[in-house]
């Protein structure tokens, strides 16, 4: 894991940090599962506070992107528990094809569309 915390940039780097870890979730370079270093090899690792390790931490489980199991560790949540914000979107989507009188397939037709235009 690649992850460069620039001291000059105007952006705290907690956010640094927070944001380069969610690109990795995000691109599929850090997989579901995968451990993450503690808040304090982290710290040491880029020269950082560990309190702001723990912050970016905090914000990633918040965006339900990581799961912290006490001293078992902090891993990248599985892409099958999908965040309370997606959870959402998904029954707005459902909400309005049902008002629209859209069948289960057709709504799944129109999603499996777009995904792969």
């Amino acid at each position: 894991m690649s992850i460069a915390i620039d001291t000059a940039s105007s952006v705290p780097p907690y956010e640094q940090l927070r944001a380069q870890i969610a690109a990795m979730v995000a691109s599929g370079s850090l997989a579901a599962g995968t451990r993450l270093a503690t808040v304090r090899q982290m710290a040491a690792d880029l020269g950082l506070a560990p309190n702001t390790v723990a912050r970016a931490y905090r914000e990633l489980e918040a965006d339900g992107l990581i799961d912290t199991h006490g001293r078992r560790g902090t891993f990248v949540r599985s892409a099958r528990t999908p965040s309370p914000d997606l959870r959402a979107l998904v029954a707005d989507y459902v909400s309005a094809a049902r008002a629209l009188g859209l069948t289960c397939p057709e709504a799944l037709a129109l999603v499996q569309e777009e995904w792969t235009s």
